[in-house]
């Protein structure tokens, strides 16, 4: 979205100094105990291009329409975290070692204090490789092979607990699937409120065959588009090799060239309640993509 004066934006997270996530039973609830709101923005140009070299002083936030104080500010050297997620269930037979090979570009895009942690999923949610900076991957990485449902809720909710115990601010969920879940003991829903409440941001790469495009029905393929859209993230449809590469070492470059803020939110309540929250940059012309907003803790 451009502007001609001030850039708008809605946004954002909550996050944590000393937050709690507790998975409990039966409604698997969590909790995030937190005063600190932090705000994670991609900010680029009319070309697509990103822009550096923003000042603090140029950013407002407002939650629910009352401007914020902030607390922090961070521009493109903050290192972080992120989770990629493979598809390994039966649909993705063809094109496990594509995403095999996304995985590798994006790792080789790492810098030296940013992590990275992999799992594999079909009827089960399996660690591949714990977070690290390590390009060197387990043989068990390139034994992945497709078989059996898929688990898709449940990866993108393990992911968002592994990440809430993690320090950096800039968070990241990468998933490769063709997004048809079929077995997952979380629904959506929970699954998107725990990526919120974790602060990740969550970029989704379509795996489904070349050619089932737009007009092709595919529910799979909307559940990936509103992970990321809720998230403050990005869907790529359906690439190819050269392209899937090209989108993960964009993804990478990304997340190490966004702006972080924090601000401690004038509205104490612990109501459990959506917090919609504003950013504007006193530059023009400018395309800024984050979250929509939070849901505050809740007693």
């Amino acid at each position: 979205m451009a502007s001609s004066g001030l850039t708008l934006l809605g946004s954002m997270v909550l996050l944590m100094a000393g937050s709690l996530f507790c998975l409990g039973q039966g409604d698997d609830v969590i909790k995030v105990d937190s005063s600190v709101v932090v705000v994670n923005a991609a900010i680029t140009d009319s070309s697509g291009k990103a822009v550096g070299g923003l000042k603090e002083r140029q950013f407002s936030i407002f939650e629910d329409g009352i401007e914020q104080k902030i607390s922090s500010f961070g521009a493109e050297s903050t290192p972080f975290a992120a989770v990629i997620l493979l598809d390994t269930s039966g649909s993705m037979e063809e094109r496990v070692s594509l995403a095999r090979s996304a995985t590798i570009e994006f790792l080789y895009g790492l810098r030296r204090d940013d992590v990275a942690e992999i799992y594999n999923f079909d009827s089960k949610v399996r660690q591949v490789q714990d977070f690290s900076n390590q390009r060197d991957l387990r043989d068990s990485f390139y034994d992945l092979k497709a078989d059996a449902n898929t688990v898709l809720n449940d990866a993108v909710y393990q992911a968002a607990a592994d990440l809430s115990k993690r320090s950096e601010k800039r968070r990241a969920i990468l998933v490769l699937s063709d997004g048809a879940d079929t077995a997952s003991s979380k629904s959506f829903d929970k699954a998107l409120k725990a990526a919120l409440a974790a602060n990740a941001t969550i970029y989704t790469v379509d795996m489904s065959p070349m050619g089932a495009g737009a007009s092709t029905p595919n529910l799979g393929r909307g559940a990936l588009k509103d992970l990321a859209q809720k998230t403050g993230g990005t869907f790529i449809a359906t690439p190819g090799g050269v392209a899937m590469r090209d989108a993960f070492r964009r993804i990478c470059d990304e997340l190490g060239q966004q702006y972080t803020l924090t601000y401690e939110p004038a509205n104490t309540k612990k109501d459990g309640k959506w917090r919609a929250i504003e950013v504007r940059v006193a530059k023009p012309n400018l395309m800024i993509r984050t979250r929509k907003g939070y849901n505050a803790p809740k007693q």
